[in-house]
């Protein structure tokens, strides 16, 4: 089978399209043909290893000292069941599902093993293979996030998200607005579009102002970006409020009740694939560039196995 290499950290010229042998499953895993995946912000912080001061040197011991231990990466698929190992009971040959592989990654290749107890579902019904591999990294960050934030404690809480044209930052508008939030948006003129789209008028365009320098206060601040410190922020938080970043020491661990979520409000139209550009496996270069550059809006896919 046809899968992205990463031999060595570097920048988006260390990945290669070469062949490899087509994983066998076990007894209970499951072979998917992967149809589509995504490229984001975490793919390219593993390419990259960018992560800085004692993270660094955690990350190597988590993922290779030198380069990754696993160089196919991506953690996000869409696709097809092929076979099942002979204790699978919970899917069969021919079904839609869709996942994320977390620290096994995997997914930028033709065909991937998963464990059928892991985190994966069968797609939403009106899903095609390239929304549901939009809708996973950004969906299962913001759930994670905004589940700490307690976000479902009361409805009408009052959260800011900076960075709300990205993919988690646009996930997590929608699961705000899900759970009643009164929702305020930190993106860019050129994204404003984006969040209307999402129906938030009430919007702070970073380019033209500070967020910081508003007077309202919010029960909870969510940096999706990781550009902000607490510190900055907390003149904005009410005396409990409560702040959570992206880049932070927390990892946003993946779940299978975060998954059907996301499954369940897409199927109702409650939530959106954001997609900002889709690119073949053999355009992996470009997909890591234009994700580097910091200009996507929403989600990048990789269409798999053309």
């Amino acid at each position: 089978m046809k899968a992205v290499i990463c031999s060595q950290y570097g920048p988006p010229d260390v990945l290669q399209i070469e062949e490899v042998a087509k994983p066998k499953p076990n007894p209970n895993q499951l072979l998917v043909r992967v149809a589509a995946s995504a490229v984001n912000s975490g793919d390219v912080r593993v390419r990259k290893l960018d992560v800085k001061g004692l993270m660094k040197i955690i990350m190597r011991l988590v993922l290779g000292i030198s380069k990754p231990r696993k160089p196919i990466l991506g953690t996000v698929y869409a696709g097809v069941v092929e076979t099942v190992g002979d204790k699978v009971s919970t899917f069969k040959p021919g079904d839609k599902v869709f996942g994320m592989s977390g620290f096994d990654f995997g997914a930028h290749a033709e065909y991937i093993v998963i464990n059928q107890n892991r985190n994966v579902i069968k797609m939403p019904a009106n899903a095609s293979f390239e929304e549901a591999a939009a809708i996973i990294f950004g969906g299962q960050t913001a759930i994670y996030f905004l589940d700490k934030l307690k976000i479902d404690r009361k409805p009408n809480q009052k959260i800011l998200i900076i960075g709300a044209t990205g993919s988690v930052g646009s996930a997590a508008i929608q699961i705000a607005k899900y759970y009643r939030a009164d929702v305020t948006a930190v993106c860019s003129s050129q994204g404003q579009y984006l969040v209307n789209e999402l129906g938030i008028t009430d919007i702070v365009l970073y380019d033209k102002e500070s967020f910081t320098s508003r007077t309202d206060k919010f029960d909870i601040i969510f940096d999706a970006i990781g550009k902000y410190s607490k510190n900055e922020c907390k003149k904005l938080l009410k005396k409990k409020g409560m702040y959570k970043s992206v880049n932070g020491t927390e990892y946003a661990s993946e779940k299978k009740q975060q998954l059907q979520l996301l499954k369940e409000l897409f199927e109702k139209n409650a939530f959106k694939a954001i997609i900002d550009k889709t690119f073949r496996m053999d355009e992996i270069r470009e997909a890591h560039w234009y994700v580097e550059s910091g200009r996507k809006k929403g989600n990048v896919v990789l269409r798999m196995g053309e």
